[in-house]
């Protein structure tokens, strides 16, 4: 009886899993990134935006976006983390 092996180094798609808590998390099965959202359109349209952010993509963060969202002085393990990083 013959066999094969699945390189799955080549696999293109996008897999969505189902979680626990309701959320539906989108994986893009060529580079593994993923991303998750309540619906399938908005996890799609979150993974589209990771992957391109994995890709180069995007703006890089700067000294302004650090004071803006509060972190500007904060040591690692000095403050509680922000709301939207837990």
């Amino acid at each position: 009886m013959a066999s094969a092996t699945r390189d799955e180094s080549h696999e293109e798609g996008v897999e969505f899993i189902h979680e626990e808590d309701g959320s539906i998390t989108a994986r893009d099965l060529e580079t593994g990134v993923a991303s998750f959202a309540e619906t399938k359109t908005e996890a799609l349209r979150m993974l589209a935006e990771a992957l391109e952010l994995h890709e180069g993509g995007g703006e890089p963060v700067t000294d302004g976006d650090l004071e803006e969202w509060g972190l500007d002085d904060i040591e690692p393990g000095d403050k509680e983390l922000p709301e939207f990083m837990q």
